[in-house]
């Protein structure tokens, strides 16, 4: 190994790629332990099961709201983009992390559509994970954005008007 090698592993360290490496595992076990130990399938037979699809559909939207308004400054890595704009507008003018809004509102929505009492305590594992990581961003954001400050006092992290 070079030192190219190492200088891409610092790298990847640096812009937060352990937090992208653990999201993975942790994404896919909020997607497999519903389905294994849910007594519900995919089916709306019961009112929790329209509420748990509203949800995952709601997160989903969240979600994909963030990517799309990123636009140019949209990277797997916590750490911003070099050289992008902080993106206040449109469904970030209402929370600072809607990516992870989403996956933390999918998740809970996923377990309760399964009927998954397991797969809803796993879901405070992702909601721990995602607000652990979005705090560590947010440190980030602030060191590389003078407006960053400002804009989370007037902007909360995940829920408009709550947290």
């Amino acid at each position: 190994m070079g030192h190219d090698s190492g200088h891409r592993r610092r790298s990847f360290r640096a812009r937060g790629g352990w937090w992208v490496a653990a999201q993975v595992p942790i994404m896919l076990g909020a997607l497999l332990i519903p389905i294994w130990s849910g007594s519900g399938a995919l089916g709306f037979s019961h009112l929790s099961q329209w509420l748990g699809a509203s949800l995952t559909m709601l997160g989903g939207l969240a979600a994909i709201l963030g990517l799309v308004n990123l636009g140019d400054a949209l990277t797997p890595y916590p750490h911003p983009r070099d050289g992008s704009a902080l993106k206040q507008r449109g469904i970030y003018g209402w929370m600072r992390h809607p990516i992870y809004c989403g996956m933390m509102v999918g998740t809970v929505g996923w377990a309760i559509w399964w009927q998954s009492g397991p797969g809803l305590a796993y879901a405070a594992i992702v909601l721990l994970f995602f607000d652990r990581k979005a705090a560590r961003e947010e440190r980030w954001l602030r060191n590389h954005y003078p407006e960053y400050a400002r804009y989370a006092r007037s902007v909360k992290r995940f829920f408009p008007g709550i947290y």
